[in-house]
């Protein structure tokens, strides 16, 4: 069971990856948490310090679930990769993405807004690159990936296609962009 201040964090994510930042207000978040507006804040100081705990929880789930998928050492480097990729397909779908998008739905919405939310999302995407930068690394090493020059440098390049991509789904809503982006990215990592 979820203690109050998860219940908020897990109903604002829910409707602000559906409507924004901007769109939705503490008494929807609250409401939808169940909880009493006053219990706000003894939990979070402003709605701006909301935002930040908010994309620290939702980056702590999503990295875990993508070191669970990257920890299958049975399967090569690029076949992780590759699940990943296909995992970003499936959750960035042309409908609501049930929380599974905050990054691509806040980045641009609040990085000029709010100081503490832009440096959790410059935290929480940097540590995405990162791991796709080490799996580029392990891939290099096991053959299954080409050998970059510099990993961190394709890694980011690569997020940035996905969440390219995603917003570009989201506007023409068909999944071209999606399919566009990862056929693109297996031919990026592949051997020739």
């Amino acid at each position: 069971m979820l203690d109050a201040r998860e219940n908020i964090l897990v109903a604002g994510q829910r409707a602000v990856a559906h409507k924004g930042w901007a769109a939705v207000g503490l008494t929807e978040i609250l409401g939808a948490a169940g909880v009493p507006k006053g219990s706000f804040y003894h939990w979070f100081a402003s709605k701006d310090a909301f935002g930040e705990a908010m994309l620290q929880a939702y980056f702590a789930t999503y990295l875990a679930e993508m070191d669970a998928t990257f920890a299958h050492e049975d399967e090569t480097a690029v076949r992780r990769l590759m699940d990943y990729w296909q995992g970003w397909r499936r959750t960035q779908s042309l409908n609501d993405c049930e929380g599974k998008c905050l990054a691509v739905k806040l980045g641009a919405e609040v990085a000029d807004l709010s100081e503490p939310m832009r440096r959790a999302l410059e935290q929480g995407t940097g540590a995405i690159v990162e791991r796709i930068a080490a799996m580029l690394e392990a891939g290099a090493i096991d053959g299954s990936v080409v050998a970059f020059r510099d990993s961190k440098a394709v890694a980011l390049s690569l997020y940035g296609l996905w969440v390219g991509a995603s917003v570009l789904t989201k506007i023409h809503r068909e999944p071209t962009p999606m399919d566009d982006a990862l056929a693109h990215t297996e031919r990026v990592l592949r051997p020739a």
